[in-house]
């Protein structure tokens, strides 16, 4: 119902982003947009690129006088380290129109060793390149800059139909907020777009500070964890009835699919294989009558999924993110060209993005829940939206209403 493709190079000379069925009606907040793209660039461990780049979000197609049309919605992000980097980047083979003297930035010379962790070596391998250079460009976690203007489309179209997304930072390095499910949705959405961290502990969050200059200092980076809490989820998103239908499934594609996200939890995540059934699975009581169902869980340590489908509780998703692979002192490696040892290649990194990771997990979160809501409800429209959502509604609690 909702896709969307992703193009360009961490430094080439734009990024590209095509987001595919909104409905027609929606009234788009470019502002919005530019303030999620402004978070993915925050938070306290980043490195010198975020002092360039300042993420803009450019509508070329799909919009007309603030509302969606129904067709694709095309965008561009331009790079703005671009000029250092057109004779490095450049599309042409051989001399072009102007002559390469003419083209800007240094003459860098081919990557040819891999940095462990990386695409590098498996993209190399995979597509025979010899510069790594043209693995490691599509490869970069900068490609997520489009998907976070996408993720805000669609996390608009979620708010019109009452659905609300935040998160925050439960672990980094080797310091972890306890009992990080009593963090609810206001607690959690109430943090400032420009806090360092993320975390709602302020003294764990200076720890998480120093600990990412101790890394910095080391020459090293540092990985964390956080969560995605949705609100206002309406029963019967995704399905039970295939595979890859499942809702609980694909929002852990879309985590995993962020770069350095190596593990994802819905509700208690792992924790639920330690646990005995009786401390793992909601009750279900009779008494909220601002729900649909009438229905009450005192619990939600499924996190708002049961059987692959929303059963109307918040969505709580964690992600855990590994540390950046480029290293300021390199592991060893091999150089490619000559298949002897050599440390790995250094691009300009950060120690620590978390909490960036954390706005690209919000992004792919409303993209899913976005597909979802238009599978379930659909609607060519937003009036066609708000019928089919405003019919369901009432079905269900017809159907749930007291004998």
């Amino acid at each position: 119902m909702l896709r969307f493709l992703t193009a360009g190079e961490s430094h080439g000379r734009t990024l590209v982003v095509i987001l595919e069925g909104l409905p027609a009606g929606l009234s788009i907040d470019v502002d919005a947009i530019n303030r999620d793209l402004r978070r993915r660039q925050g938070g306290y461990g980043r490195g010198r690129r975020m002092a360039i780049e300042s993420d803009r979000a450019d509508i070329m197609s799909g919009v007309r006088a603030g509302e969606t049309l129904g067709g694709p919605v095309a965008m561009l992000i331009e790079n703005r380290d671009w000029p250092n980097w057109q004779y490095t980047m450049r599309s042409t083979a051989g001399q072009d129109a102007t002559g390469e003297d003419a083209l800007g930035g240094a003459r860098r010379a081919p990557v040819t060793c891999p940095r462990p962790g990386h695409a590098d070596l498996a993209g190399g391998a995979k597509y025979e390149r010899d510069d790594l250079r043209d693995i490691l460009e599509r490869a970069s976690a900068r490609e997520t800059a489009a998907r976070v203007a996408a993720g805000a489309l669609a996390r608009q179209l979620l708010a019109h139909a009452g659905l609300q997304l935040t998160s925050h930072v439960f672990t980094l390095g080797s310091i972890t907020l306890p009992n990080r499910d009593r963090v609810d949705f206001a607690r959690a959405s109430a943090l400032p777009d420009d806090g360092p961290l993320r975390c709602v502990d302020p003294a764990l969050e200076q720890q998480m500070i120093a600990e990412i200059d101790r890394a910095r200092e080391a020459g090293d980076t540092l990985g964390g964890a956080f969560e995605i809490i949705a609100t206002g989820v309406p029963v019967g998103l995704g399905s039970y009835v295939q595979w890859d239908r499942k809702l609980d499934g694909r929002l852990a594609q879309a985590l995993m699919s962020i770069p350095a996200i190596k593990a994802v939890g819905i509700g208690l995540g792992p924790d639920v294989a330690s646990r005995p059934g009786s401390r793992v699975h909601d009750e279900i009581v009779v008494g909220n009558a601002s729900r649909a169902t009438g229905l009450a869980r005192p619990t939600n340590n499924a996190g708002g999924l049961e059987g692959g489908v929303t059963n109307g509780e918040d969505l709580r998703l964690s992600a855990y993110m590994k540390p950046i692979s480029t290293l300021m002192k390199p592991l060893r490696s091999v150089d490619l060209a000559t298949m002897t040892g050599a440390p790995a290649a250094i691009e300009r990194s950060d120690v620590c993005a978390v909490p960036a990771a954390a706005v690209v997990g919000e992004a792919m979160v409303a993209l899913v829940l976005a597909d979802a809501l238009l599978e379930r409800f659909g609607g060519d429209s937003i009036p066609a939206l708000e019928r089919a959502m405003s019919s369901a509604d009432a079905t269900m609690r017809a159907r749930f209403s007291r004998r």
